[in-house]
């Protein structure tokens, strides 16, 4: 039942990367889409080992997610 929440959430976690293009720009939106598919491949991966693990995968998903757009932000002034 865990492992079935875990990829609930991170499939959540995909609506703020697909969503990051209102804050960044496309050549950007494009590696964070790329990153959250590899993402999901980890999700699989652990899912299959592991079932208990697959709702940290999503919490480091929307950490990453938030250290990217932070420093988007202070590096290139990237904003909405």
């Amino acid at each position: 039942m865990l492992g079935i929440v875990g990829i609930a959430l991170y499939a959540l976690v995909g609506v703020l990367y697909l969503a990051s293009g209102l804050v960044m720009p496309y050549p950007w939106v494009f590696g964070m889409w790329v990153l959250w598919i590899g993402g999901f491949v980890v999700v699989a991966r652990v899912f299959s080992q592991s079932r208990a693990w697959t709702p940290a995968v999503a919490v480091v998903a929307v950490a990453l997610w938030v250290v990217i757009m932070q420093l988007g932000s202070w590096l290139f002034d990237w904003t909405a």
